[in-house]
């Protein structure tokens, strides 16, 4: 198997008025680059996006992020054995592994102090211990060790009580930004009450909202050869099944931040997929100079200076791609252009290859 494979993910996506991921006083995130401001989405966002785009596929193994781990031990524990004390037997399953709990919590002792990251696999694995009745505390811990879900050997999981259940991320997700500068705005709005009094034309409610619109330029990339080791899986079919998973909820996830108030659900402009052999390339440099304003808009431009930047580094600094992939319009210089289905399918079958020793290209 090849000692490095990484695959790049590179979109452009327009977004209308919106504000899908905000800052604590309620502002659409943001960035300086390049000298002005930019739009900005938090790579947490859009990771939550995609992990809730994982969960709604049921032939994929998804973890839950949650205080309370004890409840998904407890139903595995409840399947095997109903007439045991399952919260009991949870609770200490979970101390046995070196996970705390919250014992100050006045509405609940059984919520751990922080949040997380469980299997259902491990959770099954920590009921049949304590079914069993076991006391060796190393078995808990390896239980909780193996048999990761395929979001918890993408996005990692870190367990400050113990760091030795702790797994390395196989992605990287960047914060989204605009290619372009951006300034916020500000929509005042008002609701009626439909109840009111006749003679009062007031409106019962009174509010301000802020938003901007942008072309953003989102990357991400996945190292194949530690994903692999993660899933623990000899063969190359369940990681490159993983990272198609993964480029599909990229692709087409979006952060539900203020969706109602501005249905600003959109897809790509365009897509630009890469493997490679020697490391993971960001192409932000592309809009470092921010684009400008004009007749034709942000996204072809976008388009035009992502395609001229990336054959810039190839040809400078950059180890040529081992394979690339397009979808949309504009990038076909870059590769080929292929429908998402297509490419995702054949990204799949790159992945495989590559890591089975086969050349790519």
């Amino acid at each position: 198997m090849n000692k490095r494979l990484y695959v790049d993910f590179h979109i452009l996506q327009t977004v209308p008025p919106s504000c899908i991921n905000r800052d604590d006083t309620g502002s659409p995130k943001t960035a300086v680059y390049g000298g002005v401001l930019r739009a900005r989405v938090s790579s947490q966002a859009w990771k939550h996006a995609m992990r809730a785009a994982f969960a709604e596929n049921a032939q994929l193994d998804v973890g839950k992020r949650t205080k309370k781990a004890a409840e998904l031990v407890k139903a595995q524990i409840l399947a095997l054995a109903p007439e045991l004390d399952a919260d009991k037997l949870a609770k200490k399953a979970l101390e046995n592994a070196g996970i705390k709990f919250d014992e100050k919590s006045k509405k609940d002792d059984t919520v751990t102090k922080a949040l997380f990251f469980m299997s259902t696999a491990q959770a099954k694995a920590l009921a049949e211990l304590a079914v069993e009745g076991s006391a060796d505390k190393k078995q808990y811990r390896d239980a909780l060790k193996a048999a990761p879900s395929m979001d918890m050997a993408l996005f990692g999981r870190m367990v400050a009580d113990d760091p030795s259940l702790n797994y390395d991320a196989a992605a990287q997700v960047a914060h989204s930004i605009s290619t372009h500068a951006v300034q916020n705005e500000y929509d005042y709005f008002t609701a009626v009450d439909d109840c009111q009094a006749e003679d009062n034309a007031g409106a019962g409610h009174l509010g301000t909202v802020e938003y901007n619109s942008s072309t953003l330029y989102r990357y991400a990339t996945v190292n194949m050869v530690e994903l692999v080791h993660l899933l623990g899986a000899e063969k190359a079919a369940p990681a490159a099944e993983t990272v198609r998973a993964f480029g599909e909820a990229f692709l087409f996830s979006m952060p539900t931040g203020k969706q109602n108030t501005f249905a600003n659900r959109t897809l790509p402009d365009a897509v630009y997929v890469t493997l490679r052999e020697d490391q993971p390339v960001n192409l932000c440099g592309a809009f470092e100079r921010a684009v400008p304003r004009s007749a034709q808009g942000y996204a072809a431009p976008s388009k035009a200076a992502l395609a001229q930047y990336a054959q810039q580094m190839y040809s400078s600094f950059a180890e040529a791609r081992a394979q690339s992939f397009t979808v949309g319009s504009g990038l076909e210089e870059l590769a080929p252009a292929q429908t998402a289905k297509a490419m995702l399918g054949a990204l799949e079958k790159a992945v495989r290859d590559a890591l089975a020793g086969n050349e790519v290209g």
